[in-house]
């Protein structure tokens, strides 16, 4: 959680004959799942739904027919299952041979659910459940859900229609047995417009001609599949198509005029089908894998995994050579690569329920990773594994965090698990437990996992007995201690001998943490912690620290990196003299061990286990000339640096000539403009340089930009390319009141619904109070469009999140109206979050009392960030004067 004739539907249709059959070997009866928590009575599962739509999109609301085969386990005197929005009308149980039986229906908003009871109790049988009921559209990605944009040709506002059921937003389509567990196979149909174009999980059957213009459109039959994983879309597409291996077509549905903007996505989406088919040991099951392009956006998610229909918003995936960045195009590839890696991880084989959510998601990340590593290695993706871990140890170091393997039993709480922890926590876990048993072994395990759980339902246990058996003695206690564990290890070296060239080193297990360390000082956590210690360019070490205390030895005396190839799940803690050592040798170290490096020392400093000197030495130390990822991350570094020093010019002055002595000789050599043959690395750090330069007010780089705009009034196409929305980015955030009225003007006039979105959401970006606030009025009418609304209050947050937040506290109802349900109990609180005002922290108190206990943990994240923000903001400005003026000595 980014054009097909008839004649080839047909094909493909015919080709999809066999998948129901073999989906029916799936395995266990839900309703006797032991253990696994549910909302709904264990007394019945379904089998097969057959669904019936008639959307009306001018009136957003929809017609809905269901007719649900399933089986009653045990004596009931009704069936319940999930409802939300839903006006049901007539409803029927029919026992298998025998007669219809009228239904009441109970509708139970708060449990979501809907209760269907016949004249007499049900006995133990096969049943059908015909329900008729109607249904909302909505303006959020939610259920059945509408997009308008304008068409790319004539600029008219168009409707698209699209759905989002992830987690628990099926049951809005239709009565559903809305639960992971509860797989069945569908028959998918609806009623459209003659001219559009309708996309479900299989290929279309067959279409019959209607009368008033219209048609019904019907899908083939789908495989074995949890109900969140349904798909329906309709409206004005065009689809480009490729084989990707034999009997599996992909697909690029985009708004029509989109043309060659679809060929990158495709051509990166078709090779991913056989390689993972090829890396799973078990070919992909369905004739077709399709990912359409959604021209809006979603403060929750970015693409949705449903089985042979992606969604994907437009602009992650569509490549416009107007305003498509190196990073746009990279993260085509990636989160491609991350929603076909779940079609195997997360629908063939599906979580039993919501806690295990990360068996989707961690999964989907690391393959995504590793996918892109696959085809694209000049982009040094495994290298985002550092970012991406220390991301998740920047939530797992409070309090507030949570296990990778979490509790669940409320919708709320469900929502709450798409969080950094079970995305990057989760890959980052993987990827030290694939180091721990070797990839080969791994990818049996996977291989065998796949095999005989495909089509069924698992707990993480089943992955770990599988890689145990594929030839990982001990893997399981390793994963279950960072599965079933919050928190962070901490191995620190408490010393170092060196003798005949041979390093002895004493480790002491403890537990990282940002906002209790006396807490986990006095009894910390214990982990199975896998190392890989390395000495120069010696071979590493791999043991695992087991408890408190141990001695490992290693051939060489430094520089030592007690976490080599930063794949292991924990923070390192050296001595004074090992920094020392490792500062000088920063340059020469492997690009993977630089980032680690800086990573750990910095939070380690900022969380009060070291000065902050030694953090900055090796900031310092990367050399102009580094890997283009690693100076990214440096940069960036840097320049959080700067920002902090708002309030000490002298000192904010001084930084600025320091990052500028070492990163503008680099960015000058890249360039302002794009080289041909470039890599894309080199052109991702020249956007990042330029990004940051102009953050800083570098006279040369904000210069540029006012240079460049001023273009645009001549030429309107002055600014296209992969720069276009680095350079507007400054020239928003110095912006004019002319400026912005200008961007406010080109945004209106866009026919691009990705331009026009960006260039909404720029006018929240200026760092003068008063176009802020004009951005936060516009945002509230219908100019920018639906979903584009929260991005704008969202930008305005960046600079001025007190009066933001303020805004957003007294204009509630509307703005929780212009983000989807998953995201209502936190848009606000954390647009609070880049506040330096303590005061910021009684405030989100008080909202926190208006969100449910169970919808708070992230507004408590956002309260322990700012508490913890208020007592090291001013240590963090005191360490880094003092290493200036140190320096400067």
């Amino acid at each position: 959680m980014r054009t097909i004739s008839l004649v080839s539907a047909l094909a493909l249709s015919v080709a999809c004959a066999g998948v129901p059959a073999v989906a029916q070997q799936a395995s266990a009866n839900p309703s006797a799942a032991a253990g696994v928590h549910t909302d709904l009575p264990r007394v019945a599962h379904p089998s097969h739904y057959r669904i019936s739509v008639t959307p009306d999109a001018k009136a957003m609301t929809f017609a809905g027919t269901s007719s649900v085969d399933l089986e009653v386990t045990e004596a009931t005197p009704a069936l319940t299952l999930h409802a939300l929005d839903l006006k049901i009308t007539q409803a029927t149980l029919t026992p298998e041979g025998g007669a219809s039986m009228p239904a009441t229906v109970t509708m139970d908003e708060k449990t979501q659910t809907a209760t269907f009871t016949a004249a007499a109790p049900l006995k133990p049988g096969k049943y059908r459940l015909d329900t008729t009921y109607t249904g909302v559209i909505n303006t959020q990605a939610n259920g059945l859900f509408a997009l308008d944009y304008p068409d790319k040709a004539t600029g008219k506002e168009v409707r698209g229609l699209f759905t989002q059921f992830e987690a628990p937003d099926a049951r809005r389509f239709a009565p559903m047995f809305d639960e992971p567990i509860y797989k069945a196979t569908f028959d998918l149909s609806a009623v459209v417009p003659a001219t559009q174009m309708a996309i479900s999980n299989m290929p279309v059957a067959r279409e019959e001609q209607l009368a008033g213009g219209m048609k019904r459109v019907t899908f083939g039959t789908s495989p074995k599949m949890s109900s969140y994983l349904l798909f329906f879309g309709t409206g004005d597409w065009e689809r480009m198509t490729k084989e990707a291996m034999p009997g599996v077509q992909a697909g690029i549905v985009a708004p029509k005029g989109s043309g060659e903007q679809s060929r990158f996505a495709l051509d990166e989406l078709a090779p991913l089908i056989p390689y993972y088919s090829e890396y799973f040991g078990q070919p992909y099951p369905l004739p077709k894998i399709d990912n359409v392009a959604a021209p809006g956006q979603s403060q929750f998610f970015s693409a949705m995994e449903n089985w042979g229909a992606i969604l994907t918003f437009e602009r992650i995936l569509l490549n416009d050579p107007a305003i498509t960045s190196a990073s746009a195009r990279q993260n085509i590839v990636t989160t491609q690569a991350h929603e076909v890696a779940h079609q195997w991880f997360g629908n063939l084989v599906t979580m039993a329920w919501w806690e295990d959510l990360w068996l989707n998601e961690g999964f989907a990340s690391w393959m995504e990773t590793k996918a892109t590593a696959h085809f694209h290695p000049d982009w040094f993706p495994l290298l985002g594994r550092v970012n991406g871990r220390d991301a998740a140890m920047g939530l797992d170091g409070f309090k507030t965090t949570h296990p990778i393997v979490q509790e669940i039993k409320t919708v709320d709480e469900t929502n709450q698990a798409f969080d950094t922890i079970t995305y990057q926590k989760g890959e980052a876990v993987i990827s030290m437990l694939e180091a721990f048993a070797g990839e080969n072994v791994w990818r049996d395990g996977l291989r065998a996992y796949m095999r005989d759980h495909k089509f069924g339902n698992t707990r993480s246990k089943d992955l770990w007995q599988a890689i145990e058996k594929a030839g990982a003695p001990g893997l399981t206690a390793i994963a279950s201690d960072f599965t079933t564990k919050p928190g962070i290890p901490l191995v620190k070296v408490t010393g170092m001998t060196c003798k005949k060239g041979v390093a002895t080193l004493n480790l002491q297990q403890s537990e990282f943490s940002v906002d209790r360390k006396d807490e986990v000082a006095a009894k910390p956590q214990q982990w199975k912690v896998p190392l890989i210690v390395s000495a120069g360019s010696g071979e590493p070490v791999r043991t695992i620290l087991d408890g408190g205390k141990a001695t490992v030895t290693v051939n060489g005396c430094g520089p030592i990196v007690i976490n080599a190839g930063q794949l292991g799940y924990y923070r390192s803690l050296y001595t004074p003299q090992m920094l020392a050592s490792l500062k000088k040798a920063i340059p020469t170290l492997q690009p993977v061990d630089q980032m680690g490096l800086i990573a750990d020392n910095l939070a380690l400093s900022a969380s009060g286990y070291q000065p902050y000197a030694p953090a900055f030495d090796l900031l310092s130390a990367i050399p102009g000339n580094a890997n283009p990822v690693v100076m990214q991350s440096a940069f960036g570094d840097f320049v959080g640096a700067w920002r902090v020093l708002d309030k000490q010019p002298t000192a904010q002055k001084k930084l600025y000539e320091r990052i500028a002595g070492i990163y503008k000789p680099r960015l000058m050599a890249l360039g302002f403009d794009p080289k041909a043959n470039e890599s894309l690395p080199d052109a991702d750090l020249r956007a990042t340089l330029i990004s940051g330069f102009g953050t800083m007010g570098d006279p040369d780089v904000v210069g540029e930009a006012r240079r460049r705009f001023a273009m645009l009034s001549s030429n309107p196409k002055a600014m296209d390319g992969p720069q276009k929305t680095t350079w507007l980015n400054i020239v928003a955030r110095n912006a004019t009141k002319a400026d912005w009225d200008a961007l406010r003007a080109m945004a209106a006039a866009s026919n691009s619904a990705v331009e026009r979105q960006f260039l909404y959401t720029l006018l929240g970006r200026p760092a003068d109070p008063a176009l802020a606030q004009a951005a936060l009025d516009l945002a509230l009418t219908d100019a920018p469009g639906k979903t584009t609304s929260a991005a704008i209050i969202g930008a305005a947050a960046g600079l001025h999140p007190d009066k933001t937040f303020d805004f957003a506290v007294a204009n509630r109802q509307k703005v929780e109206s212009l983000v989807d349900a998953q995201s209502r109990g936190t848009f606000i609180a954390q647009l609070g979050g880049p506040s330096n005002d303590p005061a910021m922290i009684d405030k989100i108190k008080a909202f926190r009392a208006t969100v449910p206990a169970e919808a708070a943990r992230p507004v408590d994240r956002v309260i322990g960030v700012l508490t913890e923000k208020a007592r090291t903001r001013p240590l963090f400005v005191k360490g880094l004067m003092d290493w200036q003026n140190t320096k400067a000595k």
